[in-house]
């Protein structure tokens, strides 16, 4: 940091001389992506003269720039780099580098232009698999460009990437000075190091919503809630209310979730789930009063299941992502095998933009269940990060959960998803009352139990039926657990040279997260309708038996 400081020190005594310099340019640079010019685009500027150049953009200068925005800050002669940062009307931050235009390597051939009436050479540089060609001026005496690139060649004109995108010069102008406004002695700013500095700017342009950090997830009598995290069937579900903003339409939207075993050996089935604050009736009152207080589902098949489809006054869970334990991460880490070096955390991350109208300036509980009976359990934190509009991305306006059979109180009696075992399977009637355009259904699946011969390890086919009709049907299967070898130290190995991670499974991995099925619907009418789910389930074998763990939520305009 005391570097930074002296860099800076010894920039701003340049810098506070070269205002005075009389030959100095302003440049406006446009920018173009395969052939067209981007509309609506925020001109680069560039102001240099024989000491100091200077990186800024049209909306900067006037005041008019989103946060966050940069400047960038080069005295030419002793090559310091200041790059500054304005992450919002209060924090400022920089950092500087005193080493980095040395370090560019370019291949400068005979090729001349005339850009604007200048001539002009090119330079050619590969960065990170991008080949740039820069075409820069001596005519003006003075260097600068529309980025750090190519600050020691001249006056860059002319920047393309690969030949899709291109940032040029539409104006030179002269002027007095640069303008004195520029100067960082007008601003009050953080010194960081660069990782530091380029961490902030990055995170700044979104939202993140914490939820958990390093907390355990276990099977414990021990386990109690706290003022901000609630604990419920012996500690394997935690909980904690967050108000989220306004969301608009097109935003994306992502759960992060990393985990680390704290003494449990064994894959489990995890979710991250949310739980609407304003139901009358909801899985809460399960969790605080228990499974037999929640609505009860029977297909005919002599058993009841708690909390599992949505009635007319009670909805079932909103499943935001689906996810599975490894064997063992980081807790057996000191396992040993030739040519294998352990991973110690997972890191999961979902898109899940489609349910974003569910939690827009909503306050709900967001929850996450790892199934165990360990009382070590695991470790996990859970981050929300909410991200800019995107014109691409679907629209849905409208999200109803309609049924979860992943029982997350297995641990205070909730009975597994084996009501596929009757040829009814899972039947949910609900009522719409407005009409959904562009119905899909987010349909997220995975078979379980039974061993060798069980659902976890049998393909099955998963039938969809909306109004007695069939929408859609498909085998759930995931063959590529064996990429995740290295999250699972504590697998079992057998005869055969395979490890117990490696195998097959029914739409799920130890180590994965498990993607939702949007299922198209069409367009559905206001009124009564019926969704049914429909899974050949194995029988019994001895003591094992297999299940199912299915969610489904109507999502559409």
């Amino acid at each position: 940091m005391k570097h930074c400081l002296l860099i800076v020190f010894a920039f701003f005594t340049i810098a506070s001389t070269a205002q005075k310099n009389s030959k100095a340019y302003k440049i406006t640079y446009s920018r173009s992506s395969n052939g067209k010019t981007i509309e609506g685009q925020d001109p680069v500027l560039v102001f240099s003269d024989a000491n100091e150049t200077i990186i800024t953009s049209a909306n900067n200068l006037a005041g008019k720039a989103e946060y966050p925005f940069e400047d960038t800050f080069i005295t030419q002669n002793q090559g310091i780099v200041i790059q500054a940062a304005y992450l919002s009307a209060t924090r400022k931050i920089f950092t500087s580098d005193s080493l980095s235009l040395g370090k560019q390597a370019f291949e400068i051939g005979n090729e001349t232009r005339t850009i604007l009436g200048y001539k002009c050479k090119k330079a050619k540089t590969v960065i990170n698999s991008n080949t740039i060609e820069l075409w820069f001026t001596n005519d003006l005496n003075i260097k600068g460009a529309p980025s750090v690139l190519g600050q020691k060649l001249g006056l860059i004109l002319e920047m393309n990437r690969n030949n899709n995108y291109i940032i040029s010069a539409t104006k030179v102008e002269k002027i007095k000075s640069i303008p004195s406004s520029l100067s960082l002695l007008k601003s009050n700013f953080s010194a960081l190091d660069a990782l530091t500095y380029r961490d902030l700017v990055w995170k700044s342009r979104f939202i993140t919503i914490p939820v958990f950090e390093d907390e355990i997830i276990n099977f414990s009598d021990a386990s109690k809630s706290n003022d901000s995290i609630f604990r419920f069937a012996n500690g394997t579900i935690i909980l904690k209310k967050i108000k989220f903003p306004e969301i608009k339409s097109g935003s994306q939207v992502f759960v992060d979730l990393k985990e680390q075993s704290n003494g449990d050996a064994y894959d489990r089935t995890g979710t991250v789930f949310a739980i609407p604050v304003y139901e009358k009736s909801s899985f809460m009152d399960g969790l605080k009063n228990g499974a037999k207080t929640l609505p009860i589902y029977e297909n005919g098949n002599g058993k009841q299941y708690q909390g599992v489809v949505k009635t007319d006054a009670f909805s079932p869970l909103l499943e935001l992502m689906r996810f599975f334990t490894p064997f063992g991460i980081k807790q057996y880490g000191h396992i040993q095998l030739k040519d294998k070096t352990w991973h110690e955390s997972v890191p999961y991350r979902q898109d899940i933009s489609e349910l974003y109208s569910a939690l827009s300036n909503q306050e709900v509980y967001i929850g996450t269940f790892i199934g165990n009976y360990d009382k070590g359990g695991h470790k996990v934190s859970l981050n929300i990060t909410i991200h800019g509009e995107d014109k691409q991305q679907p629209k849905n306006t409208f999200a109803l959960p309609l049924f979860n059979t992943t029982n997350i109180m297995e641990m205070a009696g909730q009975e597994y998803g084996t009501m596929f075992n009757n040829d009814k399977g899972l039947v949910v009637d609900f009522v719409l009352e407005k009409d959904i355009k562009n119905a899909q259904l987010r349909y997220i699946t995975t078979g379980h139990g039974g061993w060798e011969n069980g659902d976890e390890f049998v393909p099955k086919k998963n039938t969809i039926v909306l109004d007695g009709k069939e929408a859609f049907s498909f085998v759930p299967w995931r063959m590529d657990c064996g990429s995740y070898r290295l999250f699972n130290p504590a697998s079992g190995n057998f005869n055969n040279g395979l490890s117990s991670s490696d195998y097959s499974r029914s739409n799920w991995c130890p180590g994965t997260v498990t993607n939702p099925m949007l299922i198209d619907l069409g367009d559905l009418k206001a009124g009564k309708h019926t969704i049914q789910i429909k899974i050949p389930q194995g029988p019994n074998e001895g003591g094992s038996f297999s299940s199912w763990n299915v969610s489904g939520i109507l999502i559409g305009n």
